[in-house]
């Protein structure tokens, strides 16, 4: 399996390359930095030179060509204001929807963020709000796309644990943190079981296995 992370330079790409090249599998990551390549390489994947700010869908579609997936894990982060928020966090994301499209990869995992539901309820600080409306208008546009066999992950609030493999996922978790390697290990399973295609999921730290989590959604969806 081929897999294609946008944002691969990010904390959760990078752990969900190292998983995914541990597994046997082919992993690259787009990067608009060439001193980040090396950081790749080290967690065995492929570096990919391109800034989603300032590209086409044709160009994006060049770099997916051969894959069987792709992940959105790219973020404006933190410090960024409120514009690009929009350029990378909801942008960004139909962009690379559209290049999936014209390159043929249907399997599509969004990594969003818990409370870009607008029933949710935004935050008071303008920044973290437009944060939240980029990710949700992201969400919706993939979710849209009926060509992709999409997935949108929304983990609470993210922590930088050594991963505890023990997971709450649901469509509804409620608030809660979930270390970022249990992130990248979920992300991991969803990758390799297409029956959570067309699901939202919330994830926080619980008590149940990552794979054995992912399987169970997956189940009570069919």
């Amino acid at each position: 399996m081929r897999t294609v992370i946008a944002g691969g330079h990010g904390k959760i790409a990078l752990l969900l390359e190292h998983r995914l090249a541990g597994r046997g599998d082919q992993v690259a990551g787009i990067i608009r930095r060439a001193e980040q390549a090396q950081d790749l390489r080290d967690a065995g994947a492929e570096p990919l030179l391109l800034d989603l700010e300032h590209t086409t869908p044709a160009a994006l579609a060049d770099l997916l060509t051969g894959a069987d997936a792709v992940v959105f894990a790219a973020g404006a982060g933190p410090g960024s204001g409120a514009e690009r928020k929009q350029t990378v966090d909801r942008d960004a994301a139909v962009l690379l929807a559209d290049a999936a499209g014209l390159a043929g990869v249907r399997r599509y995992l969004m990594i969003s963020s818990m409370g870009a539901d607008p029933g949710a309820g935004y935050p008071a600080d303008p920044v973290f709000e437009a944060y939240l409306r980029a990710k949700g208008a992201a969400d919706e546009a993939v979710a849209a796309r009926a060509a992709l066999d999409w997935t949108i992950l929304r983990p609470g609030r993210l922590t930088d644990g050594p991963g505890t493999d023990r997971v709450t996922l649901a469509a509804r978790t409620g608030r809660g943190a979930v270390d970022r390697a249990d992130v990248a290990h979920v992300l991991d399973e969803l990758l390799h079981t297409p029956g959570t295609a067309g699901m939202t999921l919330e994830l926080i730290t619980g008590g149940t296995p990552a794979a054995e989590a992912v399987a169970a959604v997956a189940a009570a969806g069919h």
